[in-house]
């Protein structure tokens, strides 16, 4: 696969998990103790904030490496 293939799923998948963070963080009011409920939306909204900054960092450092 080359780099501008790759790069160009790599954005679409950052867009896509970009506008489910988005979709999450409408109604996320952080951690509500004693509330499984919550705590499971708290997970959700930090896995994907972690899997929109790692694919950001992936495709920087494709950007770089092919500059």
């Amino acid at each position: 696969m080359d780099t501008t293939h790759k790069l160009k799923k790599l954005k679409e998948r950052l867009a896509y998990y970009e506008s489910k963070l988005a979709f999450k963080m409408k109604r996320y009011r952080g951690v509500i103790h004693e509330s499984a409920s919550s705590e499971m939306k708290h997970q959700e909204v930090m896995v994907l904030r972690a899997m929109v900054a790692d694919l950001k960092k992936e495709i920087s450092q494709l950007e770089e490496g092919s500059t």
